[in-house]
């Protein structure tokens, strides 16, 4: 069967994929010429191409996988490659492979956002973390393209929806994906959806350290990932949206220590003070035992308010005589350091200021000594 010019469907299907054949090695090519590593994403589609059958079994897993290294490209991002001779294997062979961008690797930051219709969240979940009054009016908000933007107006910012000096991809479902470069080297974590605690907003996600982006240029069923008019390399992630995304838990600690006891040294400095009174030991302990056990979360383990208890709690056995200000300030300061190393500015000022309000208020032990 042909056409009115003359072409049949084989044809037609010959020169589709000549052009895919030009089209995603050449985006491969661009990408591993940038320094990002690529690997093939299923054909026609969004997600990484299928495993081998071997790493399809039950209970296989990346970890320990020879698949990467022999070529293959299993386990999606994670075999993600530079190396253009396996680009070229690849890609020529299969040239209906999209191309996919392992974001960590690539020192990318980029952010997801999408404009799917959908039932408008409760208040709280728009902008995690921050509070939207019931004053205010949220007509018309719908989409992430809206929640970014009331993001970038609170902190007096360009929406990176809006920034024309990043490079900037329309997605085949009118999102977007703007793209920035991690600055220092370092680790930003991807989210783990808008329904995550990690979402930088409702209906905007990250994508970077354990996640993978949908390459410029790439097409799938539903359409092409398209640049945007003007910047066409990724710029500096911003300041104040590094900022953000450190609030939000996009850079979690290099290492989170497992929870420990409260040093022994902190333990022996109560016992000591007063001759080694056990009453405040028993009451302080549990509370110091609390803030050392913040060190096995991240955020959200409520150490400002835990530190604050403890601190309060013991400018109370420093205002009894059960205490010593000195071994109060000491053993505060050993188990907020064990909890939150290198926060000294922070965790000070908690102290202080929990020494200071509980020493009006002596601490009572009823004579449990």
């Amino acid at each position: 069967m042909t056409d009115e010019l003359g072409f049949s469907r084989s044809d037609l299907l010959a020169a589709l994929a000549r052009r895919d054949i030009s089209r995603s090695l050449a985006t491969a090519r661009w990408c591993a010429g940038r320094g990002w590593p690529v690997h093939p994403l299923a054909p026609g589609r969004k997600t990484p191409a299928g495993n081998c059958a071997a790493c399809r079994r039950p209970g296989h897993t990346h970890r320990g996988c020879t698949c990467p290294a022999e070529g293959r490209w299993c386990h999606g991002f994670r075999a993600a490659t530079l190396d253009f001779a396996r680009i070229e294997q690849w890609w020529g062979v299969h040239p209906a492979f999209g191309v996919g961008i392992a974001c960590g690797p690539a020192g990318l930051v980029v952010v997801d956002v999408d404009a799917h219709a959908r039932h408008l969240p409760d208040r709280d979940r728009l902008l995690p973390g921050i509070s939207i009054s019931d004053t205010v009016d949220l007509t018309g908000l719908a989409n992430g393209f809206h929640t970014i933007g009331v993001l970038a107006a609170l902190r007096g910012a360009t929406s990176p929806a809006e920034d024309e000096t990043t490079l900037r991809v329309r997605t085949p479902s009118g999102g977007l994906h703007v793209w920035y470069r991690a600055p220092n080297g370092l680790r930003w974590h991807s989210s783990t959806g808008s329904g995550g605690g990690r979402a930088l907003a409702w209906q905007v996600d990250i994508r970077a350290h354990g996640g993978y982006i949908v390459a410029p240029g790439t097409v799938t069923r539903a359409g092409a990932y398209e640049p945007l008019p003007g910047a066409r390399e990724p710029a500096p992630l911003p300041d104040w949206l590094a900022r953000e995304l450190g609030r939000t838990g996009h850079l979690p600690p290099a290492h989170v220590p497992a929870p420990r006891p409260v040093p022994p040294r902190a333990r022996q400095a109560v016992l000591a003070a007063r001759g080694g009174h056990s009453a405040a030991e028993r009451v302080l302990g549990p509370l110091l035992a609390e803030v050392t056990a913040c060190a096995a979360v991240a955020e959200g383990a409520g150490f400002t308010e835990k530190l604050n208890r403890a601190a309060y709690t013991a400018g109370g056995l420093v205002a009894a005589g059960l205490l010593t200000e000195e071994a109060a300030l000491d053993v505060l300061t050993q188990v907020a350091a064990s909890a939150r190393p290198g926060q000294e500015r922070r965790y000070g000022a908690v102290i202080r200021g929990g020494l200071s309000a509980g020493r009006t208020r002596p601490l009572s032990l009823g004579g449990r000594a």
